[in-house]
């Protein structure tokens, strides 16, 4: 398996755990196929919709189940794919009515003239600077003790130029460091905690359930990230193209009503949460007890969202400045 570095390539070895997930293949269905419909024969319209087997899509299974979907006239087809690097094209091609990405990705696929919009929230932060699901961890002996110490030291993100870097950078600026002197290297989550075990890396930038994983494997908490960032900031949510809003936005506004209301619910109900993420991943029943979960709001906080705008643009990730109301609903 190879890893990018921004210095030199790791080899690193995978991480074979039960928490692994299930990554399946990306899929879509054909956006006008006739089993599509609009309701009006009380027969449900069928919309792809492309979600990652992660604990923040927790919500659209749970109304699925729920029936909230159903009761706005819509079947969903959850298609699952290996990140936005399968998810976005299928929604521009129109492969997926709906998908499912962190907000930097789609971002950064805006800045590259793609014309995709937010529909509906996620996935947000906690909040809680002591506890949350997302974390940049080091050894318990590490000599790091804050984020300026991150300086000259190899720093494990899933993708490279995203979220991840981004939160990271400016927290590192923030304590007096130089994000530049930061060595990020491309690593995926499920290997991670096996890395800075082995000393392939420092650092490493995992979410949950790999961050219960890397705790229990000795692992110090240096910060968590997304929370330091900004208390209120939104991480991944649903999103369309322009020409689907504009061919079918009753569809949208459906789509998002449905959303909305399981959001609301799962933020209600974590142990829903925990019960049906073990029905789409593999992440064992004692790992889902004690993970945290993220916070699932319907809102957006346009706020702490457009400071995430600016911190992408400042670090290289995006182009060219972005005001996030393009971007959110």
């Amino acid at each position: 398996m190879k890893h990018i570095t921004r210095k030199r390539a790791l080899a690193i070895p995978a991480l074979a755990a039960s928490l692994a997930l299930t990554l399946s293949a990306c899929g879509g269905g054909d956006a006008d196929n006739k089993d599509n419909n609009a309701g009006g024969d009380g027969q449900l319209q069928k919309i792809t919709v492309g979600v990652m087997p992660i604990v923040d899509t927790a919500p659209i299974y749970l109304g699925q189940q729920e029936g909230f979907f159903e009761e706005e006239g819509l079947e969903l087809d959850l298609q699952s794919g290996q990140g936005g690097a399968a998810i976005v094209p299928g929604v521009v091609s129109g492969n997926f009515q709906i998908g499912f990405s962190n907000l930097v990705s789609i971002m950064v696929a805006n800045d590259k003239g793609m014309n995709l919009k937010f529909v509906a929230n996620g996935a947000s932060t906690t909040g809680n600077k002591d506890e949350d699901f997302s974390a940049v961890v080091v050894k318990e002996d590490s000599d790091i003790q804050s984020a300026k110490d991150l300086e000259g030291k190899r720093v494990s993100v899933n993708t490279l130029a995203n979220i991840g870097d981004t939160t990271v950078s400016q927290l590192v600026e923030e304590a007096g460091g130089d994000p530049k002197k930061v060595n990020f290297t491309e690593v995926g989550f499920p290997d991670a905690p096996a890395a800075l075990d082995s000393g392939q890396v420092d650092a490493i930038w995992v979410l949950e359930p790999f961050l219960t994983a890397a705790k229990k494997d000795g692992g110090r908490i240096l910060s968590y990230n997304y929370a330091d960032f900004d208390e209120g900031l939104d991480i991944a949510g649903y999103f369309t193209s322009a020409d689907m809003m504009e061919k079918d936005p009753e569809m949208v506004e459906k789509f998002t009503r449905a959303m909305n209301k399981s959001l609301d619910f799962a933020e209600e109900n974590p142990d829903k949460v925990r019960e049906i993420v073990g029905t789409y991943t593999k992440i064992d029943e004692e790992t889902r007890a004690e993970m945290v979960l993220p916070k699932f709001t319907s809102e957006f906080n346009k706020e702490a969202d457009q400071k995430l705008a600016d911190a992408a643009k400042k670090y290289g990730t995006l182009n060219k400045d972005l005001d996030i109301s393009t971007v959110l609903p």
